[in-house]
């Protein structure tokens, strides 16, 4: 009964900010999460596709795109042995022009350890380019077919959505096996699909294509977004057998108000909700609610978040394939690693601040797992510090991250125990 007054109160809050807000542009590019900010670095760019009158144009007309990326990751571990490994790849894509609605794209995404720069045996680290040390994957390959505000993609492709994204933090984005349907209205979306499989950093470098559940997932969602209010309500059937981990019944929502108080001074605040029934015996099962704000000062933001997960006994959380999209995800720690069999309190509290070509931001984040079944409680906090320079094309960007185990500092611990990880990263596009 708490938990539903909490949420209503923040909700009711969340829309009146919405409802008094100016009809002045607001400057909104602020992050979700932490997780989704580190994601944002050294973004890759799209290009416009033309719209041509025959099927020859289509292959001359075509855009080609890319992005070479450079990334140093090196881990200092309390317990167990140091690694770091230095990767150079990107990610090469072409797309054809638009004939009567019609296109399609193919692109291949690689990484391949720089030896000199990287770790002999255990001490070199796999994030980068799989325990191979090398790593290349038709990342995508699909068929486009747009008509008005309608849109119909299948094939391999990148998604990002809030239990299915690309979560590009490393050399290697997840990408999918997917047909996603996608309709717009005004400043509303509704977007409908199926997710075969996956491959990328959270699929494992190591395992290649990975199925998203025996029998794969089946997702919809309903998207607004204005001036003062962003509201999203998603759900997701994730279909397994007997024993798969994931398979599980999700249901997402979020509402997030703007308000411009002053001409420099602008506040964000939302709350979210993620309900998850378990199916096939999988072990999923979770009801987490979340709020946070943010006041940005002329480029200067402060951000408080909080998610609470309610135990589930001998059940826990599942972020998605790629997920993270509670307030309080980091760069590593997410709520999922200590909400198995126990009641999850999560804090996190950040400020960020923009200046020319360059942005930085810190977060700390707190997260408090009550004693589960056996007695056993858990508590993990995490340090995430960032600077980004971009000028137009080029990117450098440092990322550095700290994970404290309150309670095991040893590999074994919940979230790997305790380490440091820094990692450096250069990008250009073309």
């Amino acid at each position: 009964m708490k938990t539903k007054v909490v949420l209503s109160c923040a909700a009711i809050a969340v829309m009146a900010i919405g409802l008094e807000a100016q009809e002045e542009d607001l400057s909104r590019d602020r992050f979700h999460s932490v997780k989704k900010a580190v994601g944002s670095v050294g973004a890759a760019q799209t290009k416009e596709l033309d719209i041509v009158h025959g099927v020859a144009h289509m292959f001359r007309d075509g855009k080609v795109a890319g992005q070479i990326r450079s990334m140093y990751s090196g881990y200092d571990n309390k317990t167990y042995e140091n690694t770091y490994s230095t990767a150079i790849g990107g990610f090469l894509k072409y797309e054809l022009a638009q004939y009567k609605g019609f296109s399609g794209a193919v692109s291949f995404h690689t990484s391949t350890d720089i030896d000199a720069l990287s770790g002999d045996g255990a001490k070199r680290n796999s994030d980068l380019s799989s325990s191979d040390q090398e790593y290349l994957v038709r990342s995508q390959s699909y068929i486009n077919y747009k008509y008005d505000t309608l849109n119909v993609r299948v094939g391999r492709q990148i998604i990002d959505t809030p239990l299915a994204d690309s979560d590009d933090i490393y050399m290697i984005p997840n990408t999918f096996n997917a047909a996603v349907v996608t309709y717009e209205v005004d400043a509303m979306s509704v977007i409908a699909g199926y997710l075969e499989s996956w491959q990328g950093i959270d699929a494992g470098l190591d395992d290649g294509w990975q199925k998203t559940g025996a029998d794969g997932t089946y997702f919809g969602g309903l998207s607004y977004s204005d001036k003062r209010v962003d509201a999203n309500f998603w759900i997701y059937a994730i279909r397994g057998e007997a024993g798969d981990a994931t398979a599980n019944d999700s249901f997402y929502g979020d509402l997030v108000g703007h308000y411009h108080l002053t001409k420099d001074l602008f506040l964000h605040a939302g709350v979210q909700y993620l309900k998850q029934n378990e199916q096939d015996n999988s072990g999923v099962a979770a009801s987490i609610v979340g709020v946070t704000t943010e006041l940005v000062i002329d480029g200067l933001g402060f951000n408080v978040a909080y998610n609470h997960a309610a135990r589930e006994a001998n059940k826990q959380s599942f972020s998605g394939f790629g997920g993270g999209t509670l307030f309080t995800s980091m760069d590593s720690m997410i709520l999922d690693a200590i909400s198995y069999d126990r009641s999850v309190n999560a804090y996190v509290v950040g400020v960020s601040y923009e200046f020319g070509d360059y942005s930085l931001f810190y977060a700390y984040g707190d997260f408090r797992g009550d004693a589960d079944s056996s007695g056993q409680k858990a508590e993990i906090a995490e340090h995430n510090i960032a600077l980004e320079y971009t000028q137009e094309d080029l990117t450098l960007a440092a990322i550095y991250t700290v994970d404290d185990d309150k309670y095991d500092d040893s590999e074994a611990g919940a979230n790997g125990g305790d380490w440091a990880n820094t990692r450096l990263l250069v990008t250009y596009n073309f």
